[in-house]
């Protein structure tokens, strides 16, 4: 299991996974596949009653934004954004980043109908962000991957408030402010407790689950669940939870999702007549994200350079700036949550997101490697010797 904890091998079975379910789709599988994946799964006796690619997005995601969460509260307390001042550039990146791909987006989709959609492009996927960066980075400095890291965090954690502020339908606030005490519950205990794997499992994995239920209830979508008990989940306890758990969600989770997500016919139009939607997210991804992280570096650069704060090198900004345009797992589940009520939108949409985080690997690869001979030709430059006197 060790291997799937690679960055590298994370990113190519997304990737693989994702081909995977546009081929099948669009094949002589393709009915029967979708067919399996609207099938319902009902738990008797309860509310729950959902398709299985709903029980993927829903359920398995949140496990996901779990993990998610335990990483940006290392970042917070440990890592690249645990001081104000290590944080401002990722942070004003990761803004930038944000709305400058809504904005494009807005601008190029007009009909109202339809705008529900801008922050489909505003996402970067962390799995394969940095597997890309892992692949074809090894010579960059380590600075590079942390900033790219705390980025994506930052990222994330934007994400996981605009799902929870624009996308909550029929807010039920007696099962919200029930899940609170829960997840207190879940924090209190993850300090407190002694015991091996097999007494954590037993209490806190309970209360894990009646949270999400609790949250599945109120209308917020249910992968906050996983975010809020990441957050109060004791450190000690975390990091080896995460340890554990990050080969399933590599290996398992991030791949059934994306073949679920991918799942799609190819539509039945000619280029001319796809959605402004399309060309929407297929540019703001790599352009929106390319202009919007880069910019926002420039911007914390010179704040930084007033706090007597070295700035990010223009190069290895945009390598971060490219490779943050990779959006694929959340703006696949941004896109689903958008246009959940416009099937032939959201297959566009899908597309759209996959092909605009394909073009933004392939750049983000191109200026990968033009830094990393910058950084090989300094290493390699002999200094020149001084002169006798």
């Amino acid at each position: 299991m060790a291997f799937l904890r690679s960055e590298r091998v994370a990113a190519f079975l997304l990737l693989g996974a994702a081909a995977v379910a546009l081929l099948i789709a669009n094949g002589p599988a393709g009915p029967a596949a979708r067919d399996f994946a609207d099938a319902h799964l009902g738990v008797p006796g309860s509310p729950f009653d959902l398709s299985i690619a709903h029980w993927v997005t829903d359920g398995l995601l949140a496990i996901f934004f779990f993990l998610a969460a335990i990483e940006l509260k290392h970042e917070l307390t440990h890592g690249e954004l645990n001081t104000p001042q290590k944080a401002l550039v990722p942070t004003v990146a990761a803004i930038g980043g944000v709305v400058v791909p809504a904005g494009i987006f807005l601008l190029m989709v007009r009909d109202p109908a339809l705008q529900d959609g801008w922050p489909i492009p505003t996402a970067t996927d962390i799995a394969f962000a940095l597997g890309v960066l892992a692949l074809v980075g090894k010579s960059l400095p380590g600075r590079v991957r942390a900033l790219l890291l705390a980025l994506a965090v930052i990222d994330d954690l934007i994400a996981i408030l605009i799902i929870a502020a624009f996308f909550t339908s029929d807010l039920q606030p007696l099962p919200l402010i029930l899940a609170a005490p829960v997840v207190v519950a879940f924090g209190l205990l993850s300090k407190r407790l002694r015991g091996g794997r097999g007494m954590l499992l037993a209490v806190l994995l309970p209360l894990g689950v009646l949270a999400w239920v609790l949250v599945f209830l109120s209308g917020v979508h249910a992968t906050i669940a996983g975010v809020a008990l990441g957050l109060v989940m004791a450190g000690s306890r975390a990091t080896p939870t995460r340890h554990a758990l990050e080969p399933w969600s590599n290996g398992l989770i991030l791949p059934v999702f994306a073949f679920f997500a991918a799942l799609v016919v190819f539509p039945a139009v000619s280029v001319g007549q796809l959605s402004p939607v399309f060309w929407a997210i297929v540019v703001s991804l790599p352009v929106g994200k390319l202009l919007g992280i880069t910019g926002g570096m420039v911007l914390a650069g010179r704040l930084a350079a007033r706090a007597s704060r070295q700035p990010v090198p223009f190069g290895d900004a945009l390598v971060i700036a490219g490779l943050g345009g990779i959006g694929f797992t959340v703006s696949l589940l941004m896109n689903e949550l958008a246009y959940a009520g416009n099937d032939e939108v959201a297959v566009e949409g899908t597309l759209a997101v996959m092909l605009g985080s394909l073009i933004a690997a392939v750049l983000g690869i191109a200026l990968t490697l033009v830094q990393a001979r910058r950084y090989a030709r300094r290493a390699f430059t002999p200094s020149r010797p001084t002169s006798a006197r």
